[in-house]
C-alpha cells in the first residue's frame, strides 16, 4: 500500500472544501488545487485577520468560493446541489476552546447543527460519494492518563468546544448507519491533534500568539507550561486526510470510520515555547504569570495506529523540524516573501519527505 496521493484520483475531482479560508483549510485548499482538484470552498465571509493567510496568498484566484454559514442549511444544501461535488471535506468550525466559553451556543450551532447540516447536504445530492468530517483530538472525554487516546476510546469533553466535537462525531456516526449505509455514501471522520505551521493568524493559539508577541519585542505570556499535546506541523494531518478521501472514493467501506492522525509523541507547552524562543532569538522570551484560567485539558496524545496500519500514513515531520518549518515561514512572511512561494516550497519539502518513525 502506498502513502502516495494519486493525482488521476483528484485530477478534475469536484470538491466542496468548507472553513477553506481558515488556516488549515487555506493550506488544504492549495494543496488540492495542485492536485488538479476542482475546489469550491464554502465559508464565512472574510473579515477577520484570521483568514491574512488566505486573503494574501492568491489561492482565491485558483479555487472557487461562496460564502455562507454552515449554520444555514436551505443555503448549504443549495450551494452544494448546485457544484455537485463527488467529495466534501468538512473543516468549518468554531475551533478556540476559550472562545467557546464566551459564547457555548454558537460553538454548538456551528460544530454540532453545521456537521448535521453538511451530512444532510450530501445526503441530498446524488454526485457526492465520500464525506470527510474534520473533528480534533480533544473529542474523547479527557482521563488524563498516560495512555494515548484510540478510535474506541469515550467521547466527552469538559468545555463546550471539545464537547460540541464529540457531538459531531456521533452525528457522523448516526447519519453514516441511518442514511449513507445504503446508499453507498461513505463518511469517515479524522481527529488530528495541535496543528502548527506558517500563516496561522488566529487569536488564542501558541504559536501565532508567540509570533504576535516577538515581532512587537514583548515577552509570550503562556498559560499551562506543563500541559502537553500532540504538536504537529499542517501537512502531516492534512496529507492524512486527503489519504483517508482517496480510499473512500475507492468505495472501500473499512475506511468509513474514525481515524486518527497525531504525531509520534507528546510535547509539553514549555518545550514548544522554549523552542520558539530559540529559534526567533533577538531577545524573545516568555512569562506564565499567575491567575484563574478556564478548565482546559493538561494532557492529549493520540494513538494513530490505525491510520499507520490501514492507510499505511505516518507523519513525515518531528516536532523539531515543524517547528523550525513554521519559524522559517513567519520570519520570510514578516519580511515580505510571497505567502503563495512559501506554500509551495512547504509542499515541495514535504512531497519529498519519507515519514518519520517506525512503521
Amino acid at each position: 500500500m502506498t502513502t502516495e496521493l494519486n493525482p488521476s484520483i483528484w485530477s478534475g475531482c469536484r470538491v466542496l472544501l468548507t472553513g477553506h479560508t481558515g488556516f488549515k483549510g487555506t493550506w488544504l485548499a492549495a494543496w488540492l488545487h495542485r492536485l488538479g482538484a476542482e475546489v469550491l470552498g464554502y465559508s464565512l465571509p472574510l473579515n477577520d485577520q484570521e483568514f491574512r493567510l488566505y486573503q494574501s496568498c492568491g489561492i482565491s484566484s485558483k479555487i472557487s468560493s461562496e460564502f455562507g454559514d454552515v449554520v444555514d442549511a436551505a443555503k448549504l444544501i443549495r450551494v452544494t446541489a448546485k457544484f455537485q461535488p463527488t467529495v466534501i471535506l468538512h473543516l468549518a468550525a468554531q475551533a478556540l476552546v476559550r472562545k467557546s466559553y464566551v459564547d457555548p451556543l454558537r460553538t454548538y450551532a456551528v460544530n454540532v447543527m453545521g456537521t448535521a447540516n453538511v451530512l444532510e447536504a450530501a445526503r441530498q445530492t446524488d454526485s457526492v460519494s465520500s464525506v470527510v468530517i474534520i473533528t480534533t483530538d480533544k473529542c474523547y472525554e479527557n482521563q488524563e492518563w498516560i495512555w494515548p487516546y484510540r478510535e474506541n476510546d469515550r467521547l466527552g469533553g469538559h468545555d463546550p468546544y471539545s464537547s460540541s466535537k464529540a457531538c459531531a462525531e456521533l452525528v457522523a456516526s448516526c447519519f453514516r448507519s441511518s442514511f449513507f449505509r445504503e446508499s453507498g455514501k461513505l463518511i469517515a471522520t479524522a481527529r488530528a491533534g495541535n496543528v502548527i505551521g506558517g500563516g496561522d493568524c488566529a487569536e488564542d493559539r501558541l504559536i501565532p500568539d508567540a509570533v504576535r508577541a516577538f515581532v512587537k519585542g514583548e515577552e509570550l505570556e503562556i498559560r499551562s507550561p506543563g500541559a502537553t499535546r500532540p504538536w504537529q506541523h499542517v501537512l502531516d494531518p492534512l496529507h492524512g486526510y486527503l489519504l483517508l478521501a482517496q480510499r473512500l472514493m475507492t468505495g472501500d467501506a473499512v475506511f468509513a470510520d474514525a481515524f486518527n492522525f497525531g504525531p509520534l509523541g507528546e510535547h509539553s507547552v514549555g518545550r514548544v515555547v522554549e523552542h520558539l524562543v530559540r529559534g526567533w532569538g533577538g531577545g524573545a522570551g516568555f512569562r506564565s504569570p499567575p491567575g484563574d484560567h478556564p478548565h482546559e485539558a493538561g494532557r492529549l496524545h493520540l494513538d494513530s495506529s490505525k491510520a499507520r496500519q490501514l492507510l499505511n500514513w505516518q507523519p513525515k515531520l518531528e516536532l523539531e523540524s515543524a517547528l523550525d518549518w513554521t519559524l522559517k515561514f513567519y520570519r520570510a512572511w514578516e519580511n515580505g516573501a510571497d505567502p503563495d512561494e512559501l506554500i509551495r516550497e512547504d509542499l515541495d519539502c514535504f512531497e519529498r519527505l519519507v515519514p518519520s518513525g517506525p512503521h
